[in-house]
């Protein structure tokens, strides 16, 4: 896979450097707007256009920007960014937009968002910067929607507002409450990190294997 490309890139956002799951960014709309994935989805999306978005415009702007004041340049911009998505949807899913809050509007000051601004946006090219953009916010989008779907099933018995139950089981109210977000989370991430070192341990076995060969040579 080549490195910077569109495939690496992707898989670097979504995966290798989940944002959420792995940088352990972005804690506060992850653990409060969780209870439905209806919610999650909205986040998501929400912040992924504000995210490609921001890093276009902030690499197109990047040398022109003064060091000095860089920061607050990349929080202005952002901000435009995020009232123009806020003004959209209070006008087209009203709905949606009273589920998010003042969440929607915290986007601002989303730790992922500055991030990426900061460190790749203003370091690299317009393209790859969008890029970049895109692969954290379906990330982000990711995560939401995993630690959703877990607590809304297990907390509420629903799944996107439909019952599931069936009559079969009772749901954990915990799950969903604030403790049960926590607790979640905690799990969800002590997957991913399983799944990352089994992985790690494997690619390292492979290049001991292959370097075997070469070791018995030296010694001989």
């Amino acid at each position: 896979m080549k490195k910077n490309g569109f495939l690496f890139q992707m898989k670097k956002g979504i995966l290798d450097e989940n944002p959420v799951l792995v940088q352990l960014l972005g804690m506060c709309p992850t653990l409060a707007l969780t209870t439905q994935v209806s919610n999650a989805i909205g986040m998501g999306l929400a912040a992924t256009v504000v995210l490609i978005c921001s890093n276009l415009l902030i690499s197109l702007l990047r040398h022109i920007i003064p060091k000095q004041v860089r920061i607050a340049a990349f929080i202005v911009i952002i901000s435009g960014f995020v009232t123009a998505v806020e003004l959209l949807m209070k006008a087209y899913l009203f709905e949606l937009y009273q589920s998010l809050g003042i969440f929607l509007s915290l986007i601002v000051v989303n730790c992922i968002i500055l991030a990426r601004a900061e460190a790749y946006a203003s370091k690299n090219k317009p393209l790859p910067s969008a890029v970049d953009g895109l692969a954290s916010g379906l990330g982000f989008t990711f995560a939401l929607i995993i630690m959703a779907v877990v607590r809304e099933v297990l907390g509420s018995g629903t799944i996107l507002g439909y019952d599931i139950t069936f009559g079969v089981f009772e749901p954990a109210m915990m799950i969903a409450q604030p403790a049960g977000a926590f607790i979640t989370l905690g799990m969800i991430i002590a997957v991913v990190q399983k799944i990352k070192n089994r992985s790690s341990d494997k690619e390292r076995h492979e290049r001991l294997v292959k370097a075997e060969p070469k070791r018995r040579e030296e010694v001989k």
